[in-house]
């Protein structure tokens, strides 16, 4: 395994680090990523890998070795989110009310700077390597539309990472198997019949109805086996006067679990809860529940292949093997429905939160990423 990669990117780091700093200042929100995609654009051409666009801000490159061989893919998601930025950097965000809070502009320069690394040895690589820099991962999602639009055709295999708060820059953790949640949000329309408070035996009181649906609902995981799963309303709205009973309440949230099984088995439960809690109070229910991102379950021979050449570059001391899956959700989990593949972490080298308006990642966390990618990458063509 090239432990070269480390070295080497040192070299590249001016550059890599610039577009780091400039995809940061200016960052944008999920399909109007117009800027972002031609800064990528332009440091391909730069580097001689060509690239075209998919959707309207998508953008997907081929570098092609010398050399006969497979085709592994590296994403890296490229929107911003609706935060003012706080980190006090001198290359904060100059748009106002959107950050790069997630990381996004590392996994971007990240991906760029392993782009970076490959062409350099064209020559004696083997097979090709697809990068995919994909808008939208933190609204409807991105990576369903670039695979739709043909962005896997011919791929063998994908790999991606997150950088995480939980780790010290220069440092990686993998996870084999199920690592992210699937998210499924709903909304439900709970009716009954108003009356006046004073005589509520004439009315079907929807707002006591859905409050009582929503602590049911919000029980729901406790009694789930196996897996876990997680069950949160965010919204909830009733009532026009204090003296008449409610004839529509609503309330929406999120349901969050690991794995097809415990997926379906929730959603059941779901639906069986609505329809008897509401039978008990006389109401009934409209009742709108949205399929959003499978959650991320990696392969694990690609898994192992990621690790093993981490611990190659890094040594094994700066690779760890993560304890759990998360329950937050990635939409690269639908990549990994198509392809083999694996998703892991590299240290961001800040503590804070992810979608904290501090969160700023070291530059560390950018030039390891890159080496990473690199070698993973390698290590899959040359297997």
């Amino acid at each position: 395994m090239n432990a070269r990669y480390l070295t080497e990117i040192q070299g590249f780091a001016p550059e890599i680090l610039a577009l780091r700093r400039a995809f940061h200042r200016c960052p944008e929100l999920g399909n109007r990523e117009f800027a972002t995609a031609a800064r990528i654009e332009a440091a391909l051409a730069d580097w001689g890998i060509p690239s075209r666009r998919l959707l309207d801000t998508a953008v997907v490159a081929r570098l092609d070795g010398a050399l006969p061989g497979p085709v592994a893919a590296l994403r890296a998601d490229m929107d911003a989110l609706p935060l003012t930025e706080a980190t006090g950097a001198d290359f904060a965000s100059e748009n106002p009310g959107v950050m790069h809070a997630c990381g996004h502009d590392v996994h971007m320069a990240a991906a760029l700077g392993a782009a970076r690394l490959l062409s350099a040895h064209r020559d004696a690589l083997r097979g090709s390597v697809v990068f995919l820099f994909q808008p939208d991962e933190e609204g409807r999602g991105g990576a369903q539309r670039m695979i739709a639009a043909g962005a896997l055709e011919g791929v063998d295999a994908v790999f991606g990472a997150h950088v995480s708060p939980d780790l010290p820059a220069g440092q990686v953790g993998v996870r084999y198997g199920k690592f992210y949640a699937a998210s499924d949000t709903f909304r439900v329309a709970v009716l009954g019949r108003s009356a006046h408070g004073a005589t509520r035996e004439k009315g079907v009181d929807a707002l006591g109805a859905a409050a009582a649906l929503v602590d049911r609902l919000i029980a729901l995981p406790a009694g789930m086996p196996r897996e876990r799963t997680v069950l949160s309303v965010g919204t909830f709205h009733a009532g026009t006067a204090e003296n008449a009973l409610a004839d529509r309440a609503e309330f929406a949230g999120i349901i969050r679990s690991l794995g097809p099984a415990a997926r379906a088995e929730l959603k059941r439960r779901f639906r069986s809860a609505v329809d008897e809690v509401t039978a008990r109070w006389g109401a009934t229910a409209e009742v709108e529940l949205r399929e959003s991102y499978p959650g991320v379950v990696n392969d694990d021979a690609m898994t192992r292949l990621a690790a093993d050449a981490a611990r190659a570059l890094l040594g094994p001391e700066r690779v760890h093997e993560i304890d759990a899956p998360t329950m937050t959700t990635e939409d690269f989990g639908y990549f990994l429905e198509q392809r083999p593949g694996s998703f892991y972490h590299i240290g961001a080298g800040c503590e804070l939160p992810l979608h904290n308006t501090g969160f700023l990642p070291t530059d560390e966390a950018v030039l390891t990423a890159a080496a990473v990618h690199a070698a993973v990458l390698e290590a899959f063509l040359e297997q």
